[in-house]
């Protein structure tokens, strides 16, 4: 068990896995929409125009959402082998929790790059820069500095 992870019921847990199964049908249709996107790029006629840096960020935007995608689907794969086998619950919980939070860093990751990869190919490095520097700022402020501003103003 967590240091400082509170001991709840059994009952408590499995709302609260289910809260977050919620969450993620939310999240992974982006995802996936992103996946396919990427996963089609490749073999367009203009893709062979790509710079090497182009190549890159395109690069780390295919293994972010990769890893988004296998982090907010693990969820639901260990909810379903660990079903009806009661044996920590709140482990089980604890466990989808990171891998949730893991996905979602993935995918703040994923949508940054691939922001920086259009908008490069599109508009050239300066436009990319101011694009992407300001479409992470936002990303950053909203998905983390305003939950944890109200995490840390309820202490």
């Amino acid at each position: 068990m967590d240091e400082g992870a509170p001991d709840l019921p059994e009952g408590t847990l499995e709302s609260e896995f289910e809260h977050l199964l919620e969450e993620l049908r939310i999240a992974l249709p982006g995802v996936q929409i992103l996946f396919a996107f990427l996963l089609t790029v490749p073999f367009a006629s203009r893709f062979e125009e790509v710079t090497a840096f182009q190549e890159d960020a395109y690069l780390a935007t295919l293994i972010a959402t990769f890893a988004a995608s296998v982090c907010l689907i693990a969820p639901t794969s260990y909810h379903r082998l660990r079903f009806r086998r009661h044996s920590d619950p709140e482990r089980m919980v604890l466990t989808a929790n990171v891998l949730a939070v893991a996905g979602l860093a993935f995918l703040a990751v994923a949508l940054t790059s691939a922001l920086l990869f259009v908008t490069d190919f599109l508009f050239g490095r300066t436009t990319a820069v101011v694009l992407t520097t300001a479409g992470g700022l936002v990303l950053v402020g909203l998905w983390y500095a305003l939950p944890l501003s109200r995490f840390l103003a309820q202490r």
